[in-house]
């Protein structure tokens, strides 16, 4: 009996050395590809979407100031700074480009609310100009309230099945909320779609196959299943750790081509920066 037992406890040691042999030689979710760049002439780089007209172009912006998006290629070298027109700056977050009727258009969030304070927030859409436009043709503006009070947001992110956001709560209110198709006033409201288990997401981002959603902190990178997400299941997140980035302040993320991931942040109030990973999702 005694030999028996041993047997099997072999057994269970060796499948569990076995086990930990796979695991460890899983490749890593993310690799970093470029440490932090500064990005020349962005203050503070809050939001980061990457171009769906111009090959090689991201566009970025500041959370305050004047409305410009400015353009840098994927090393942040500037390639322009076009001037938002028929806006508004309250506190700008994030930004998206996605399907609309002109073709591709960004979405500029203006909805960061520190002190939980507005009455509605906003979100613009233009059709994305090129890098040497002087000025986008006047921006259409949809406000939105939540269902219930107000809230600080950081995250947007465009899908085939439309506009959402990500409140900047903690873990026990953090919520994603679909952005509903505005009447003719302009004026919606949003609809909360599930509770996330997150602390203080900055950003958001969707993939250009809509088979992921990126959402992110100032730490971490996590990706879900675009589908569960939206349709507020209950789902585990892949993530990745930002920390060996060093990033100060990081804010914004962006699905590039074959795996890239772009991220932008404040600077911690020394410019904003741009770095980049490349990640295996499949």
């Amino acid at each position: 009996m005694i030999a028996r037992s041993r047997m099997v406890l072999g057994g269970i040691l060796t499948a569990a050395v076995l086990a930990g042999c796979v695991a460890a030689a899983q490749p890593p979710l993310c690799t970093i590809t470029a440490g932090i760049t500064a990005l020349a002439g962005v203050g503070e780089a809050s939001g980061v979407a990457v171009s769906r007209r111009t090959p090689g172009i991201l566009w970025s912006h500041n959370d305050s100031g004047r409305a410009n998006l400015f353009a840098f290629d994927n090393a942040g070298n500037a390639k322009g700074r076009v001037e938002l027109t028929g806006v508004s700056i309250d506190d700008w977050e994030d930004l998206a480009a996605g399907s609309c009727p002109e073709g591709s258009c960004l979405f500029i969030a203006d909805i960061g609310d520190n002190n939980r304070v507005r009455r509605g927030i906003t979100i613009y859409r233009v059709p994305e100009p090129r890098p040497d436009d002087q000025a986008t043709t006047p921006a259409e503006g949809w406000t939105m309230t939540y269902p219930d009070v107000p809230h600080d947001a950081e995250a947007l992110f465009a899908t085939s099945s439309g506009l959402f956001l990500v409140s900047k709560e903690d873990a026990r209110t953090t919520a994603l909320y679909r952005v509903p198709a505005t009447s003719g006033s302009g004026i919606g409201k949003l609809q909360q779609v599930a509770q996330l288990p997150l602390e203080r997401v900055t950003g958001g981002a969707a993939s250009p196959d809509g088979d992921w959603v990126a959402l992110r902190t100032n730490t971490d990178l996590l990706f879900y299943p675009a589908a569960d997400l939206i349709a507020g299941k209950n789902v585990q997140p892949r993530r990745f750790d930002l920390k060996p980035l060093k990033e100060r302040q990081g804010e914004g993320v962006a699905f590039g081509p074959d795996g890239v991931i772009y991220l932008v942040g404040e600077g911690g109030g020394r410019g904003g920066t741009l770095a980049t990973i490349k990640c295996a999702l499949r």
